[in-house]
């Protein structure tokens, strides 16, 4: 039996270029509704369409967002290019940054200027490939200060930031039900509670 290396592709072994997977990726999205690629790690990976919670959780942290800091918007389904060295594209669940931020920028934007993207993890064999491993260094190397994952798995919210040479220095970690401030530039409260009803309502 031949090993397989999964370990992260450097551009030079990638898949593909970036050029031929935005071309990929908008063909998919065009032939079968709800298919969104992403490439990371010079690795092509499909991303679960939105459920119900996911969609749910997405819309309550773009209000929380808005209410306050009404001058930000958290943006849903963008694609952003990201990793300094491998030149990925990923399509977060939120980006947040300041209004009008994207006027222009097309189908995938720049990380310059994001404030922090979110993930809230499907129920599927790559989320913790995808959310837990590849995602955190992506954002990262791309220098966005915060990710925020929602852990439907473990019932946790995972706060990363304080990026430094592609590695997020700092992770806190708090239950569904808790209070947790996500770090400047964010600089929002969240209370969780409200994850934790839907959380229940899921499971009945």
């Amino acid at each position: 039996m031949t090993a397989v290396d999964d370990r992260p592709q450097t551009q030079d072994h990638a898949q593909m270029l970036p050029e031929t997977f935005e071309a990929l990726a908008s063909l998919a999205e065009r032939e079968e509704e709800g298919l969104r690629l992403e490439f990371l790690g010079g690795r092509l990976g499909a991303k679960s369409p939105p459920d119900g919670l996911r969609t749910t959780v997405t819309m309550w942290l773009a209000r929380q967002c808005a209410q306050q800091k009404p001058q930000w918007g958290l943006h849903v389904g963008l694609g952003l290019t990201v990793e300094t060295y491998r030149k990925g594209r990923a399509r977060p669940d939120g980006t947040l940054a300041p209004v009008g931020h994207f006027v222009g920028a097309g189908e995938w934007g720049e990380p310059e200027g994001v404030l922090m993207t979110v993930e809230v993890t499907s129920f599927d064999r790559d989320t913790t490939q995808r959310d837990r491993i590849d995602k955190p260094r992506a954002y990262a190397e791309s220098a966005i200060p915060v990710y925020l994952l929602v852990d439907r798995d473990t019932r946790e919210v995972t706060v990363h930031s304080e990026p430094d040479e592609g590695v997020y220095q700092k992770r806190v970690i708090v239950p569904f039900g808790k209070t947790v401030t996500l770090p400047d530039p964010v600089g929002i409260e969240l209370d969780t509670r409200q994850l934790t009803t839907w959380a229940r309502a899921e499971d009945a």
